[in-house]
């Protein structure tokens, strides 16, 4: 029976029944927009359910003329009605009200009432990237409150070592400058159970007159004793574009190290897509590491990318395995080129909305350069609720999957935000530095914050930049911090109050993690050409870095060899240029 079960999970109709007449027909929503996998239920049959197919599309047998239909499909009214099984059918679903909330566009940051501008679109080489709009100076007395969305997104940097490492210039859409933030691990003074917020004033090394102020958030760490059991479905790429050694074997490579972190109680599916869909293994308990690595190890590469069907399907694994009050995931690995079913970001951003609800996480995995599409894997991550990386080698999948295993894994908080008010008094000007919005979400008028997941003990540092006012205080706070956010199995909000006294000190003077974080601030500005560090050069930012870079800590001195390396690409010397 359980071999039966796998294979109408793998199939996207499941086997046909003989029967008097044969009912067709598709099902679409509101806006016209066709869905796949509605649960389909006919009297006839009793509880048996049908789905449709990849184009919402169906066929059904029935022994009656007329049948009484049940359609389902989560977050939408269950349609029930008499149909004549000799006529095709088209139905449509309406939308419930507390979904259709989520369809408005989602902000990484947010000032309400600023209006704002426009950017341009962002392609290089075939790769596809958000097109952002970088955050400006913003009137303290006119908009004191703003906020921005917590994640542990950390893709952007790994990607950006990727070029400079192949001597190119980076994307100016690629470089977004809270991810490199993010990449670092900034320790905390204390191990808390709960959420704590750090907050510095010091001195701007980009900008004489004005100040940062630095945020340090740290996320409550899970006790290795109450890590939840694992429910894991790896939704792994195998299309024709995936045949490179940058990319399926350096997933297989990844997934390997990732196996070797499971536990007994942990469960592993492994479905893959290449022409079709399929699952490669059914559902492993942790313990069967050998038959897991065999499995990753016979994969090939081959076929087109159904890579929206694949996602829907992983997720009817993913809950046909739910565990409760533990941890379920879907990681998906893929370049992003979807290019058979829904393939825009809209139509893939609806699609995994619709699961978001489910309680199954999101994480997704980019590799491959020449077509990775940065832009898709950041809609799907951000919509499921869940995070992305981008894994430009193995030392990159060590990190992400080993050494930051539960950062990456088990969420401690999910829809986080923080906002920010600030004192008038103190700030004439604020800028934030990162969190940068697409331009699409800029100009759609419904469009809302949109919180992300934390991960187990992450650390997060934001930076705002400002211009103070002409009076100071040394008596009054600069701001005050509202941390907003849900337990992963609650649909309750959380808050936390902190405050951001004002006692600037010069950046020399700072500890080490806000002098480093600068930093890696003023190397993403200059990299993208940000108007804010106009008059800062690659050497000067390495000037500063140079002093500040931790020559024991491996990442710390990558970074600084990555400047170093940035400078002969966007900054040759003149002996260079002769050799060429």
């Amino acid at each position: 029976m359980k071999a039966v079960a796998w294979l109408l999970l793998a199939c996207s109709f499941p086997c046909l029944l003989m029967g008097q007449n044969y009912l067709r027909g598709e099902v679409r929503d509101e806006q016209g927009h066709l869905l796949q996998g509605v649960r389909i239920q006919l009297a006839s049959t009793g509880t048996y359910p049908y789905y449709t197919g990849n184009l919402g599309s169906f066929g059904i047998p029935s022994s009656r003329l007329i049948d009484t239909i049940t359609l389902s499909y989560e977050g939408y009214d269950t349609l029930r009605t008499a149909i004549d099984t000799r006529k095709p059918q088209f139905f449509v679903l309406k939308m419930q009200p507390e979904l259709a909330n989520f369809y408005r566009s989602r902000l990484s940051s947010l000032t309400n009432h600023l209006q704002t501008e426009t950017a341009l679109p962002a392609a290089v080489l075939g790769e596809s990237y958000s097109d952002i709009v970088e955050n400006r100076f913003i009137r303290a007395s006119q908009y004191p409150e703003t906020g921005f969305a917590l994640n542990i997104d950390k893709a952007s940097y790994s990607n950006i070592r990727r070029f400079i490492h192949n001597n190119m210039r980076v994307p100016v859409h690629a470089i977004r400058i809270e991810e490199m933030l993010n990449y670092f691990s900034y320790p905390a003074a204390e191990n808390s159970r709960a959420f704590t917020c750090q907050t510095t004033v010091t001195s701007c090394p980009w900008q004489q007159e004005h100040q940062l102020l630095f945020l340090h958030i740290h996320a409550p760490q899970l006790q290795l004793d109450s890590v939840p059991p694992s429910n894991l479905v790896f939704l792994i790429d195998v299309s024709g574009s995936m045949d490179k050694s940058n990319r399926l074997p350096l997933l297989q490579s990844a997934f390997k190290l990732l196996a070797d972190n499971l536990r007994p109680q942990d469960t592993i599916s492994i479905m893959t897509y290449g022409g079709n869909v399929r699952i490669a293994l059914a559902p492993t308990g942790g313990a069967e590491k050998k038959k897991i690595k065999a499995v990753i190890d016979s994969l090939s590469a081959a076929g087109d990318t159904p890579g929206a069907g694949a996602i829907q399907q992983a997720y009817a694994l993913a809950s046909h395995t739910y565990m409760r009050n533990g941890n379920n995931r879907v990681i998906l690995a893929t370049d992003g080129d979807f290019n058979v079913g829904q393939s825009s970001e809209k139509e893939l951003e609806d699609l995994i909305v619709q699961y978001r609800k489910s309680g199954i996480y999101l994480t997704c995995l980019g590799v491959g350069m020449g077509n990775y599409k940065d832009s898709k894997l950041e809609v799907l991550a951000k919509k499921g609720n869940g995070n992305f990386a981008y894994l430009d080698h193995l030392g990159e999948a060590q990190k992400v999957l080993v050494t930051e295993f539960t950062q990456t894994l088990y969420a401690v908080a999910k829809n986080a935000t923080v906002t920010v008010r600030f004192n008038p008094s103190l700030v004439k000007t604020y800028r934030l530095i990162g969190f940068d919005n697409k331009r699409t979400a800029l100009n759609d008028s419904t469009r809302e914050l949109e919180g992300g997941e934390i991960g187990s003990g992450h650390a997060l540092m934001a930076l705002f930049e400002i211009e103070p006012a002409t009076t100071h205080s040394s008596t009054e706070n600069l701001a005050s911090i509202d941390l907003r956010y849900q337990l992963p199995d609650s649909a309750s909000f959380m808050h936390h109050a902190f405050t951001a006294s004002y006692q600037p000190i010069a950046i020399e003077k700072a500890e080490h993690a806000y002098q480093f974080a600068a930093a890696v601030s003023m190397f993403g500005a200059v990299l993208k050409g940000s108007p804010y560090t106009k008059d800062i050069t690659l050497e000067k930012v390495l000037a500063f870095a140079e002093p500040v870079v931790d020559p024991a800590n491996i990442q710390q001195e990558e970074l600084l060899q990555l400047i170093k390396q940035a400078i002969e690409i966007y900054h040759p010397s003149k002996k260079r240029k002769k050799k060429k």
